[in-house]
């Protein structure tokens, strides 16, 4: 419902706009419209390539901690369950305890570690997201564009769709800065 709803509003938005947009562009002559996919540019820049690989660096250490630590515990659980038959009650009581308390440690290191790595992923995304901003504004202003359009274009025929151009220009900016993606 809220889907049908949007595509409404940009519809009557897009039925209001029309005539003014087509005014304008009579008075001031043809206006120079282009169109980017920024989940695009997000996915192929070089810049995003680099923050992944960062923060595979940062956060695999403590991924393998967590695998080797679920290793660990996995084969404890196995040797707990077949040794289980010869302990007596108190000492299986004791195992299976301790077993509980680390397989709960475990889990709460998991989510933290789920919690860090989400929070740093999104500080990437935002960081990422202003660096492309700026580099459709600096490339629109470059080639005298009036507007680019990003979200919620419905279509773009092939030459309006700016993103390829804009793609090689961060491309190029990025290795002009030192940048290896």
């Amino acid at each position: 419902m809220t889907r049908t709803r949007n595509f409404v509003t940009v519809l009557v938005a897009a039925a209001l706009l029309a005539p003014g947009l087509a005014a304008a562009q009579a008075a001031a002559g043809a206006a120079k419209i282009g169109v980017v996919n920024f989940a695009r540019l997000i996915q192929e820049s070089p810049q995003a390539k680099t923050s992944l690989k960062a923060l595979e660096d940062e956060f695999s250490p403590r991924q393998r901690d967590l695998v080797a630590k679920q290793n660990e515990l996995k084969a404890r659980q196995e040797k707990l369950q077949k040794d289980s038959q010869v302990m007596g009650a108190e000492e299986r009581r004791n195992a299976e305890g301790k077993f509980r308390d680390d397989e709960r440690d475990l889990a709460r290191r998991a989510n933290e570690f789920q919690e860090d790595f989400n929070l740093r992923r999104n500080e990437e995304i935002n960081k990422l997201q202003r660096d492309l901003l700026q580099e459709v504004q600096a490339f629109a202003k470059s080639k005298g564009f009036d507007l680019i359009v990003g979200e919620g274009v419905l279509y773009a025929g092939p030459n309006v769709d700016l993103t390829a151009q804009i793609l090689a220009s961060v491309e190029a900016s990025f290795k002009a800065k030192g940048g290896k993606p």
